[in-house]
């Protein structure tokens, strides 16, 4: 029997790489698994050899061997006009998350027994109000209602709160994951969780680490054979998930090789290779992505008004923060060894599920609460006189970064030039001092001023900004008082409500891989792509065993399918790991 009396609120870790899906539960989060039973889900979506659609493990392992089929880390491009094409369609960055979201949601409803229609769904901390909308368009799409948006070390600060709450003390989230790095600055008094500074990289993750380690090898095979990998996408591809498998197994050991039989390295070419890497290797091109991390931590201290000696614990979120390099780099900064109180990869979706749990006020969590930043500074376009000279474009803030959100801020402005009728108001994120240094959210034309001369007409300018990162613009005319509230509607990749139904009804027409045959599709998918990389006697032994696999398929027959599959999911493991 279920524990809940109604559908409850799911918490979502939207990754790059990864998505988990968490639900609060007798006082504490609970992991949902996916039908594999597992509770990583890939953040891919491909299409199988029936054109059917495929999302999560089966999807990243199809990727490896024919990543023309295969879309990764789409979250990247959420809030651009960026498009995939799979097959004979395109999908947009917000429809490919909504799929992933869609597979969490389906997983949650099978775990749960009962329908769900309500998630708070993670993202950086340094995404802006285009990122957010489109998140919040995916969920829309994915059948969700996403009320609540809340950054990921927040998040993760949330689940650590949970279990510290009864402590005082200054720390730092570390948030490195496979795409994006946050650096969150928070102090835990009585139950108050009040975050004081925020900071981020939102194109830094594992992603970076695997590509620089694949150049790395890739310079190699350049210097060796003169085949240029980076430009023929299969061999890419196939290097890129040998060297994600590398990195995983130098967090344990100092040395390992990279062994790429039969390796596509242009068109109708191919070629053995083997490649031995130690750890220092790998840390040599890592350094230049270990250092762009130097520049958040710098920031979100320096906002915070702290030194790095101040900070009492730093905590490790992310899985990326598994490598030990980062570990090192992170002690050399703060002075101290960091600490994973919680598993680095599940933490960000457990707070997700313990803010659902607040905004269901769940009485487990009554005594909690949470402060947020805003990670930006929002403002808008100004011109200066200067003599008989106009200058244009100079950014003039009107909320700050790091004030406590929700908040609410205005300016007073005047008009330049003499009976005026006209403000075109741009809105620009970003802490340059010229506009266009910053990121542009949008414009609006605000028409019918009363005319009068220069610098005698007034405005307003009011900016609200929610706890889901959302802003809010409302213009008021001071000499009559009339408003006007506005939306910036031609943002990159948003989407209106007709279009979020349009996506709808099309996601709904999709060819969907069979939930129950995912099981079997993911076995082979996984072996498939790993036997590409056997040689010798490992080679022949998975090849058998997928060929029984394949053999007991032909049955149909539950009682020889699954012993099958569960010999070929466990060989794929130990080999994968050796």
């Amino acid at each position: 029997m279920s524990p809940f009396s109604k559908s409850p609120i799911l918490g979502i870790d939207l990754g790059t790489t990864y998505s988990l899906v968490s639900v609060f539960s007798e006082g504490r989060p609970v992991l949902i698994p996916n039908s594999l039973g597992e509770f990583l889900t890939p953040s891919a979506v491909a299409l199988d050899e029936q054109g059917q659609v495929l999302v999560g493990a089966a999807a990243r392992s199809r990727g490896v061997l024919h990543p023309e089929q295969a879309a990764l880390a789409f979250k990247r491009d959420m809030g651009t006009s960026r498009v995939y094409r799979l097959g004979d369609r395109t999908y947009s960055p917000q429809e490919l998350s909504a799929l992933v979201l869609a597979a969490l949601k389906r997983d949650a409803e099978a775990f749960l027994g009962m329908a769900v229609e309500e998630a708070v769904i993670t993202v950086p901390a340094y995404f802006g109000d285009p990122q957010r909308q489109a998140t919040r368009d995916a969920g829309a799409i994915a059948g969700l209602k996403v009320e609540r948006i809340i950054n990921e070390p927040t998040a993760a600060a949330l689940a650590y709160g949970l279990h510290e709450r009864n402590r005082e003390l200054k720390a730092v989230v570390l948030d490195l994951g496979g795409g994006t790095f946050d650096v969150t600055v928070l102090e835990i008094i009585e139950g108050v969780v009040e975050i004081q500074s925020s900071a981020g990289d939102a194109r830094l993750g594992g992603e970076d680490f695997d590509t620089l380690l694949a150049r790395h090898v890739a310079q190699r095979l350049r210097q060796d054979k003169g085949f240029d990998l980076e430009t023929h996408a299969p061999g890419w591809a196939r290097l890129r998930e040998a060297c994600e498998a590398a990195k995983r197994r130098l967090s344990q050991t100092e040395s390992t090789r990279i062994v790429l039989p039969e390796l596509p390295v242009a068109e109708g070419k191919k070629l053995d290779f083997e490649f031995a890497l130690t750890r220092e290797d790998a840390e040599y091109a890592w350094a230049s992505a270990l250092e762009r991390m130097r520049g958040p931590i710098h920031r979100a201290l320096q906002d915070a008004s702290l030194k790095a000696t101040d900070i009492e614990e730093v905590l490790l979120v992310g899985g990326s923060t598994r490598m030990p390099c980062v570990t090192t780099f992170a002690t050399q900064v703060f002075g101290r060894l960091p600490l994973r109180k919680l598993p680095p990869d599940e933490a960000v979706s457990m707070g997700a599920a313990v803010q659902a749990a607040m905004k269901a006020g769940d009485q487990a969590v009554d005594d909690l609460v949470v402060t947020d930043v805003a990670p930006f500074t929002l403002g808008v376009s100004t011109a200066a006189q200067a003599g008989h000279r106009r200058i244009t474009g100079i950014f003039s803030p009107i909320l700050e970064r790091g004030t406590v959100i929700p908040a609410s801020r205005v300016e007073r402005y005047w008009t330049a030039g003499d009976f005026q009728r006209e403000i075109r108001l741009e809105v620009y994120q970003g802490e340059h001092a010229q506009c266009s240094d910053n990121v542009k959210l949008g414009e609006y034309a605000f028409s019918g001023l009363p005319p009068a001369p220069a610098g005698e007409q007034s405005i307003d300018v009011r900016f609200s900004y929610d706890l889901n990162g959302i802003l809010e613009v409302e213009v008021t005319v001071v000499t009559t008082g009339r408003k006007e509230a506005f939306v910036i509607e031609q943002r990159p990749g948003k989407l209106s409500p007709g279009q979020i139904e349009e996506a709808r009804r099309s996601m709904a027409a999709l060819k969907l891989h069979p939930q129950d045959a995912l099981p079997n599709t993911t076995a082979l998918a996984r072996a498939d792509a790993l036997h590409v990389q056997l040689t010798g006697r490992a080679r022949e032994e998975l090849a058998a065993a997928i060929a029984s696999f394949r053999l007991a398929l032909q049955t149909q027959r539950p009682e020889v399918i699954t012993p099958a599959r569960e010999h070929l999911t466990g060989l794929t493991a130990h080999l994968r790991e050796r």
